[in-house]
């Protein structure tokens, strides 16, 4: 009988300790909320390239409610390169973006639509830009995806590692008309410029910023020549989002040092000769009005 008394008493003590150690975390509400609302208000419906899967928990608040798998957009007309699996909100703003902002681009500049989208990471448990110890990028929730390229109806690719910075005047157009169009959709839009980890993709998420709903958006868009055969009165408008601090994302861990310089596999990449046309520096003070010029989704 007393043999069994430290034994007991060990018992004890573990279910004491239990009792007092911490919750499991918990995603914040307002994700499921919004995954929730997007699934009510039928923002996006299952079809043969987009199926509704079984949530996702974890580790730790990673996952979704309702995650999707989606193969393609726009009824199957705009191919990913592999199965995405994302969130409701980004499925919708996703479907929207591209035929507001990418097909419109690829008409002016190249006279043909997008077939294929080229991702290069939708969701991930992982902290941001692939570094331990960072907080957790919107990738965990399946609330981004990464950009590496796009795929003209004639086969030509258009890669943001390669035309970004050196493709010919109209694909470079392309590109810039892309991120300035991608950011009245999305929250954070990072693309080649805004840091090291992006030097090649656009990384666009829906991410919470705080109270104030203010956007990311990097590098400053800039003004782009006006597509062929067109007067710059027709030209796509510019969006001109606040500046914020860096946040996310990458799909590769370190990049290779020749990112620090614009660079890629291909070897160090230095401005064009011919540059780009003037950005646009309106006095300071016009940053305050802007936030109501971007739309929040």
């Amino acid at each position: 009988m007393f043999g069994r008394v430290p034994y007991l008493l060990l018992l004890l003590a573990v279910t004491l300790a239990s009792c007092s150690s911490p919750f499991k975390p918990q995603r914040p509400a307002w994700r499921a909320q919004a995954e929730n609302a997007c699934i009510a208000q039928k923002r996006v419906r299952p079809s043969e390239w987009i199926a509704l899967a079984n949530e996702l928990e974890g580790p730790g608040i990673c996952g979704m409610t309702k995650p999707f798998k989606v193969a393609a957009l726009q009824n199957g007309a705009v191919a990913f390169n592999s199965t995405a699996t994302l969130d409701c909100p980004m499925v919708a703003e996703l479907e929207t973006w591209v035929a507001d902002t990418v097909q419109p681009a690829a008409q002016a500049r190249f006279g043909q639509r997008v077939v294929r989208i080229d991702s290069m990471g939708s969701y991930a448990c992982r902290g941001m830009n692939n570094q331990r110890g960072a907080q957790l990028s919107e990738h965990s929730f399946g609330n981004a995806l990464d950009i590496g390229g796009f795929v003209l109806e004639d086969g030509r690719q258009i890669t943001l590692v390669r035309d970004w910075w050196r493709g010919d005047e109209q694909a470079r157009a392309f590109l810039m008309d892309v991120h300035r169009g991608s950011c009245e959709h999305f929250s954070t839009v990072l693309s080649p410029g805004s840091n090291a980890f992006h030097y090649n993709h656009i990384h666009v998420d829906l991410a919470q910023h705080g109270r104030s709903g203010r956007s990311i958006c990097k590098p400053a868009p800039q003004e782009t020549l006006p597509p062929p055969d067109q007067s710059p009165l027709v030209a796509l408008q510019n969006a001109r989002p606040i500046m914020g601090e860096e946040t996310d994302n990458d799909t590769t861990g370190k990049p290779p040092a020749a990112a620090y310089e614009g660079g890629d596999s291909l070897g160090p990449i230095n401005v064009p000769d011919t540059p780009l046309p003037p950005r646009r520096d309106d006095a300071a003070g016009d940053e305050a009005d802007l936030t109501s010029s971007i739309r929040r989704r």
